[in-house]
């Protein structure tokens, strides 16, 4: 059944959701159209409000919960709804574990074709809260008003926080998150507060004016703390204003730095870090290796559930000690690192210069003598030159980006014809893309799930194949 509401939008009753999609909406279906709709949750029976439609599926929002699934609970998060993070706080954890295995299983089986009856149940997080290293916030002068926001007219409306779904120019002012351990949350308060007792300005997102552009917070395994403050046109004294009062206020900050940045993006991967006080860097530590993390550095988020990945990836590898090991996009070298004393040689790729000299500093710092690294883009290094040179890989490890291999690697894969492959990916889709091709010479042996981020629709995979014949 279908109706309008009073904004003239079109209503469909008694829908009940089925599955869900791969960006984490509930997926329900009438006689015309396939329904994604935001906060549903396979069991729900719903009135659904009509927001947008395409030919054959429209998106849409719950207008009334008429039977709430078995797997529904209160999320916990006073910001749930609004922030664009932990979309899935209002199922119970299990449940998320449940969606993200079909998931990938959906994702390997529709787009690789590739049989999943060798596939482990996903790793479960140990933490669910407060298990992020890396935090960055936002400062605004344009508050994103909520239902908890009263008396409008006498608020103040400078915010720091997160970036509301689609409004590039509005940030949620954000009180609690429950992604990153204090102080995090306390220093983030303390900055706004300060800032606005001391009319220091919030970044104006479309005008590209204000003195407090954003907060960048890292907390590593080893308890050090990184803070980086991003000013866009600060007056003078302005910096050290702040700078001195985020010092003085919380001593326990190993790497206190700063940036002016006055581009009209926030990448911070082109601009001087300025040291306040402490050192550029804080340590993270796994199974006895140390790496360094710079404000620059890539660092899995979930430094915890990151070892576990890790432990998987080697295992999956099964190095005996006398393997050439070729680990793609290798970012700062942690894997490399990782199974570099299970294997003879590890020859790590990465297309970020920087990162590549945090490889080589993390080799050094932890003693490892068997690793090479070199920077460039992917399918311009791994030639047939750079293989002759180093020599065929027993095992290839490769951890690319959401989008996947280029197909250029992919080629050269086959043509490497290493033993084992071991795929890592933050994207199981790409990943079942490329599969599809790697198919030609290889065969899928294990499959394992990963859950690096809990309340969220997004999961790692880890993928073994074996050359055939």
């Amino acid at each position: 059944m279908r109706r309008r509401n009073s904004q003239e939008r079109l209503v469909f009753n008694d829908i009940a959701i089925i599955d869900i999609a791969e960006e984490g909406k509930g997926v329900g279906k009438t006689d015309d159209l396939v329904l994604f709709v935001e906060k549903a949750i396979p069991g729900d029976v719903v009135d659904v409000e009509l927001m947008r439609k395409k030919k054959s599926f429209g998106e849409g929002r719950i207008q009334t919960l008429k039977k709430a699934s078995e797997y529904r609970v209160e999320p916990f998060c006073e910001h749930f709804g609004v922030c664009g993070g932990c979309k899935w706080q209002h199922m119970t954890y299990d449940a998320q574990l449940l969606f993200k295995q079909q998931s990938v299983e959906n994702a390997l089986t529709r787009i690789g074709k590739v049989d999943t009856s060798s596939m482990e149940p996903i790793l479960a997080s140990g933490q669910t809260e407060y298990y992020r290293n890396k935090l960055e916030y936002t400062f605004s002068n344009k508050k994103w008003l909520t239902t908890l926001d009263d008396n409008v007219e006498d608020m103040n409306m400078d915010a720091l926080g997160f970036h509301v779904p689609g409004r590039f120019d509005k940030i949620l002012n954000v009180s609690h998150c429950y992604l990153q351990e204090d102080p995090s949350n306390v220093l983030r308060n303390s900055v706004r507060e300060f800032a606005v007792a001391n009319a220091l300005s919030f970044y104006d997102l479309r005008d590209h004016s204000g003195v407090l552009r954003n907060l960048i917070i890292r907390i590593s395994s080893t308890g050090e703390l990184m803070v980086i403050v991003v000013f866009a046109y600060p007056e003078e004294g302005q910096v050290e204003l702040l700078m001195s009062f985020i010092k003085d206020t919380f001593p326990s900050i190993t790497s206190l730095l700063y940036i002016i940045n006055q581009k009209k993006n926030d990448t911070i991967f082109d601009q001087e870090i300025e040291i306040y006080n402490g050192r550029d860097f804080i340590y993270e530590e796994m199974e006895g290796l140390k790496f360094k993390v710079g404000p620059k550095s890539f660092y899995q988020t979930n430094s915890a559930q990151a070892y576990e990945l890790y432990k998987i990836t080697r295992d999956f590898a099964g190095l005996s000690g006398d393997e050439l090991v070729y680990d793609l996009y290798t970012g700062a070298g942690t894997i490399a690192n990782f199974v570099a004393k299970y294997a003879k040689e590890v020859i790590g790729v990465e297309y970020v210069p920087s990162a590549i000299e945090d490889a080589k500093i993390n080799s050094e710092i932890n003693g490892v003598k068997n690793t090479k690294f070199y920077a460039g883009d992917m399918k311009d290094v791994l030639t047939a030159s750079f293989i002759a040179k180093h020599g065929k890989p027993d095992v290839v490890i490769t951890d690319p980006p959401r989008a996947g291999m280029h197909t250029d690697v992919v080629a050269r894969l086959l043509e490497m014809e290493s033993p084992k492959i071991v795929y890592v990916s933050c994207n199981a889709a790409t990943q079942a893309r490329d599969l599809t091709l790697l198919a030609e010479k290889y065969d899928v042996i294990r499959i394992k799930p990963v859950d690096m981020f809990p309340h969220t629709q997004h999961v790692e995979n880890v993928v073994l194949l074996k050359l055939k014949g």
